[in-house]
């Protein structure tokens, strides 16, 4: 009675590992590849429309690469992606998640610091698209 216990307590220990690798997996899931030059818009407070420039290279999950907008505006930006979605983190506080789809990007986020004229301080709507 006492080995059936153990080997019970084993399998279900062993289990539970391989359920975390799975986790694991799913965190660091990468369907889709973002680098290159992405333009389109920021849009946010109050509906001004801020041209966005995003020059993006990624290894693995990892973002790196820089922005420009107007107006002037430029530094650099950070992120990860998960499966088919960027979540990225701009020098000035600009968040996003941004879902992927083929060369177009749209989401969502926060126009981080600065004035309502620089597209700050507010929530914001991303639509960028992959240059050629």
């Amino acid at each position: 009675m006492k080995a059936g216990l153990g080997v019970i307590a084993a399998a279900v220990v062993f289990a539970s590992g391989c359920v975390k690798q799975q986790d694991w997996i799913d965190r660091t899931l990468v369907t889709v590849d973002v680098t290159g030059v992405w333009r389109g818009v920021m849009t946010c407070c109050g509906g001004n429309s801020i041209p966005w420039e995003l020059t993006l290279q990624q290894v693995g999950p990892k973002v790196t690469g820089g922005l420009r907008s107007t107006p002037p505006s430029s530094g650099p930006i950070e992120g990860t992606v998960n499966g088919d979605m960027f979540y990225f983190r701009t020098s000035r506080g600009t968040t996003g998640n941004l879902q992927v789809n083929g060369d177009e990007m749209t989401g969502t986020g926060s126009g981080g610091s600065g004035t309502v004229a620089s597209g700050g301080g507010g929530p914001a709507i991303f639509s960028l698209r992959r240059q050629p």
